[in-house]
């Protein structure tokens, strides 16, 4: 065939319409389209003029031919009839089926690196690259160069430099290409587990039946007469695709290493000088994978019609053969099914094997186990292999034989080749298209997706002591601990409970772990009145069979099992997802998640429920949909990705309140700034407690104060309302709520607080200082606080902050004050000692208020003063609130403006100084708040029917404040998992104090 081809004569005038019907007739597939010139379209040198004269050079050669060669159905079928499905408005499939958009994408990126492939082949004087007729010596010439073919080589220097362009231009379209090499040095060799046990026993059954039934069947009657013996140089063109390899893999014994597939070339005739450096150096050159530029795949989610698209190539090859592989039995049914409904029933065929050709188009349906045992039988009749599930085809035996065979296009399609760790590009080099889980959503090709997130039991948090196991392509729990810990009978009633009371008659499916976790499982639902049914691989296939239809009819609205429905089962009725058993593999995560993104009437969106605490990061080892997504922030019922419907349809309650699940920090503290009143608090983890109470002090308005006072309700300790208070102290911008928080913070009774308030306000100004000494005095007058000697020095610290105050009375009320004054600051050395123990002297003369006002004015310079007045200060403050109450009597009275605002003052005092001892008043006002906007209020989280206008803080910026279902839902949450009296570990406080500077830096940044 290829001396025939390389023997056409060039066609450099325009062809003639009849040479052009004469040779689509022949080919049966359209060579100029609609609306195009000939001299435009079938310019020499084109793909499509290529095509042209091969077709016609082949009718010269062998008038009475019914059908193009192999050769030209490999290079030509698909690519010509991509084209032609492309050309039209809406591209559609046999029985009027429209394409969606990213099926298009799938096809036309397919189209483009095939285009660029036969572009970059430049041909020879006949219009076509040498090698095309024969894959495998266009290899042959790839792995030498062109430097190194001998001058009598029948390979000419300039087609074999553009074969090695075509092979290496390939290799450019393909991203991630240029890490097969070191993917597969640093990876090791890893047995061949395609499938279960289970189905792969049922495989064997099934094969045997199939192999028997091909045996007796002589003819195919879909085929008729197309189906014949393969001419000579077919068989020569098969003889070059099935090796020696492909035989031993026929036998069944293990696949060779790559370096075997170079040693075959020994047995071909040479095209080369044998010379033996020059031989050493470019067998140590040759590619390990010569035939990846023909190996293509594309990634769509699960539910977004990858079959459909895959029967896109099937319209797109009118002659050319296609073998569809999958990895499960049940998989084959349906997609007979679909070629029967979508217009394809007469092209369904037997599978082919060596010696039967067939030009008409044949498509067949099988498994990867049988591709495996037929490796090197299979007719080269199929110039397109389609792999379903292409990340099950990356075992070794299997990515071996597709490897060999380097005759027909691959194309393998998966919902998860990115996830694994050994990525689907190992063996598909070109990605032609990707329309992932997240992009699907958006653009409501499938359906929504909610979450919800349930804390396991206590018995089962120990989840992470499961140890993980490495399998072929991923990482996955120890399916025997995990059902150990899992199997439980208080925990499959519970679940089983669970479900009834929330998710009752939503049609769902359960993955539990291990097949007898699955029966006890619906056991336990089927107490509780729930229709549900366990199904496992070992269910006899017709049971299984009838059990799945019952659940489309509706009788069952629960299936239960361990990993059987995770692939290769469609129902678009399934609406929940519930992972009872956790897994660490996002692979097998969003095969799971798949099942339940099909739309269906009256199917909102697909719920997937998470057993994990709803603080769980998304660098936790289980996996979850926000892991999956990456997604920053968890809403409990919300939709995590898709289009957001409101009240259409929606059957769940959606939280209000959020909670951070990302783990990089920075990611995290975008959430609190974005975030910060509808955080969750009692779900974060003690420090990050913390931190939320730092910026809420120091960004809380005055209209949301209780409210924020009543998210931290569930502190029993007191360390973060102590934390709120005085970042709010510190850190607050309105000066109100500065005084407010002071006033608020003795009620703790916490004397670091109260002493640290001090300090604080110690940097006031002069006006605001003088308040705040007054409330903490106050304070000190009304409540015991730390020990005697603690309030002792707190009195006489907050006297030395008002000093001018009481010296003004002190003038006022003795005269001889401003002297002794004059004399003790204007002395120094031993006659400031002697002056301030004249002062002290002439205070004991005085009563109690003027006393405690000439010390509170008296300032030392020297120790031996500073000594002097500690002790008589000491002396006077044997009753600290007695002292306090006199010193407070000294600041001057406010002057007020008629009898409704001296009213107001007097009430003010009590306002100051009586705030609620205890959380409790916030708490039940912030209850009454909840309650007046109950009645009004949506249940699926509406917005509230009435809601209070932002305050102005004193930047004059609109300070965000939480609303009130807010503090309804944070009221009726649990207390954390700190109890009281827990210690932190040594240095863990200097750290967490570190974490609250760093938050409260960044945020005033």
């Amino acid at each position: 065939m290829a001396e025939s081809i390389s023997a056409a004569p060039v066609a450099a005038s325009i062809p003639t319409s009849a040479d052009i019907a004469r040779a689509e007739k022949f080919v049966r597939e359209r060579i100029l389209l609609d609306g195009e010139q000939p001299d435009v379209a079938l310019a020499p040198g084109s793909v499509r003029r290529r095509a042209l004269d091969e077709a016609l050079a082949e009718l010269r050669a062998d008038p009475r031919a019914r059908g193009p060669s192999t050769a030209w159905r490999r290079e030509f079928s698909l690519l010509l009839g991509l084209e032609r499905l492309l050309s039209e408005d809406e591209p559609k499939l046999a029985d009027g089926t429209v394409l969606s958009a990213h099926q298009v994408d799938a096809l036309s990126g397919t189209l483009t690196a095939l285009l660029a492939a036969a572009q970059i082949a430049t041909p020879n004087g006949n219009g076509r690259a040498s090698a095309s007729a024969s894959p495998e010596l266009l290899a042959s010439a790839d792995i030498l160069g062109p430097g190194e073919l001998a001058e009598d080589s029948p390979l000419e220097s300039a087609p074999a430099s553009a074969a090695a362009d075509s092979v290496s231009a390939s290799r450019r379209v393909a991203p991630g290409a240029g890490l097969l090499e070191r993917e597969q040095e640093q990876e090791p060799v890893e047995e061949d587990d395609d499938i279960a046990d289970d189905e792969r026993e049922q495989e064997d059954i099934g094969e045997d039946e199939d192999l028997g039934a091909d045996d007796a069947l002589d003819e195919d009657d879909d085929l008729g007469a197309s189906l014949r013996s393969a001419t000579e140089q077919d068989r020569a063109v098969d003889d070059l695709d099935e090796n020696g390899l492909d035989a031993q893999l026929a036998d069944g014994d293990e696949p060779p290493e790559e370096a075997g597939l170079e040693g075959d070339v020994e047995d071909e005739p040479r095209d080369w000088v044998d010379e033996g450096e020059a031989e050493e150096e470019s067998l140590a050159e040759q590619p390990e994978d010569p035939n990846a530029d023909k190996r293509f795949w594309f990634e769509h989610a699960t539910g977004a019609g990858k079959t459909v698209a895959a029967l896109g190539f099937v319209e797109g090859s009118q002659t050319g053969g296609v073998l569809i592989l999958t990895h499960r039995r049940n998989l084959v049914d349906q997609f007979h099914g679909e070629l029967r409904d979508r217009g394809y029933a007469k092209r369904i065929s037997r599978a082919l094997l060596k010696g039967e050709d067939s030009d008409k188009g044949p498509v067949t349906v099988e498994t990867y186990q049988w591709f495996v045992r037929n490796a090197g039988a299979i007719s080269s009749a199929y110039t397109i292999v389609v792999c379903d599930e292409a990340h099950t085809a990356l075992g070794e035996k299997t990515s071996a034989a597709i490897r060999a065979w380097t005759g027909p296009i691959f194309i393998g399609m998966t919902a998860t080749g990115a996830l694994i760790a050994r990525h689907v590009t190992d063996l598909f080099p070109t990605q032609t298209s990707r329309f992932d889980l997240a992009l699907a959503a958006r653009r409501g090709v499938i359906a929504p997706l909610r979450c919800v997130r349930i804390s396991p039991g206590v018995g089962v948090r120990t989840i992470a002591k499961v140890p993980l196991r490495r399998g072929e392509v991923d990482t996955e729990f120890d399916q025997d601990e995990l059902a150990k810990l899992l199997d439980q009978q208080p925990f499959n009633i519970a679940a089983a409970n669970l479900y009834k009371t929330r998710f009752n008659g939503v049609p769902g499916v359960v993955y539990a772990a291990g097949v007898r976790h699955a029966y006890n499982l619906a056991q336990a639902f089927r107490a509780e009145g729930i229709k549900a049914q366990a199904v496992s691989g070992e269910t006899p296939k017709r049971q299984l069979a009838e059990i799945l239809a019952r659940y489309e009819r509706g009788e069952i609205d629960v299936l239960i099992n361990a990993q059987l429905l995770a692939e290769g089962w469609n129902s678009p009725r399934a609406t929940a997802c519930v992972h009872l058993a956790p897994t660490a593999s996002k692979r097998i995560y969003q095969q799971r998640v798949g099942r339940v993104t099909r739309r269906h009437p009256g199917k909102e969106a697909g719920l997937v429920v998470d057993f994990v605490h709803p603080a769980t990061k998304n660098d936790d080892p289980v996996v979850t949909l926000h892991s999956l997504l990456d997604r920053d922030v968890y809403r409990g019922g919300a939709i995590v990705v898709g289009p957001v419907r409101r009240g259409r349809g929606r059957r769940m309650r959606v939280e209000r309140r959020v909670l951070p699940v990302c783990a990089e920090e920075e990611r995290r503290f975008a959430v609190f700034e974005r975030e910060l009143w509808r955080i969750a608090v009692e779900h974060l983890d003690y420090g990050e407690q913390h931190v939320w109470a730092a910026l809420a002090g120091a960004r809380v308005a005055a209209s949301g104060w209780r409210r924020a006072r009543a998210m931290l309700h569930f502190d029993r300790t007191g360390e973060l309302k102590s934390r709120f208070l005085i970042t709010a102290v510190q850190r607050n911008k309105n000066a109100q709520l500065r005084l407010r928080a002071l006033s608020e913070i003795p009620s703790l009774r916490d004397p670091d607080a109260f002493d640290t308030a001090i300090d604080i306000i110690g940097g006031w100004p002069r006006d605001e200082r003088r308040e705040g000494t007054k409330i903490l005095l106050r304070a000190l007058v009304e409540r015991r606080i730390g020990r005697r000697d603690q309030a002792n020095a707190w009195i006489w610290r907050l006297a030395g902050y008002t000093r001018e105050v009481h010296e003004e009375y002190a003038v006022q009320r003795w005269p001889e004050t401003k002297r002794l004054l004059g004399l003790l600051v204007n002395s120094s050395g031993g006659a400031h000692a002697r002056n301030a123990r004249r002062l002290i002297h002439a205070a004991r003369q005085q009563d109690r208020r003027l006393a405690a006002a000439l010390l509170a004015a008296a300032l030392a310079h020297t120790p031996e003063a500073e000594e002097a007045l500690r002790g008589a200060r000491t002396r006077m403050a044997r009753k600290p609130p007695a002292l306090a109450r006199e010193l407070l009597r000294n600041f001057p009275k406010r002057r007020t403006r008629g009898a409704r605002r001296r009213r107001k003052e007097d009430a003010e005092p009590a306002e100051a100084t009586g705030p609620p001892a205890e959380i409790d008043g916030a708490v039940a006002e912030a209850n009454g708040a909840a309650a007046e906007v109950a009645p009004g209020e949506q249940q699926d989280g509406a917005t509230p029917s009435r809601s209070k206008a932002p305050a102005e803080g004193a930047d004059g910026e609109v300070a965000e404040a939480p609303s009130d279902a807010v503090l309804s839902e944070a009221l009726a949450s649990r207390p954390p998992a700190v109890e009281d009296g827990t210690d932190l570990e040594p240095g863990a406080d200097e750290q967490l104090q570190r974490s609250v500077q760093e938050a409260l830096d960044h945020a005033s940044e």
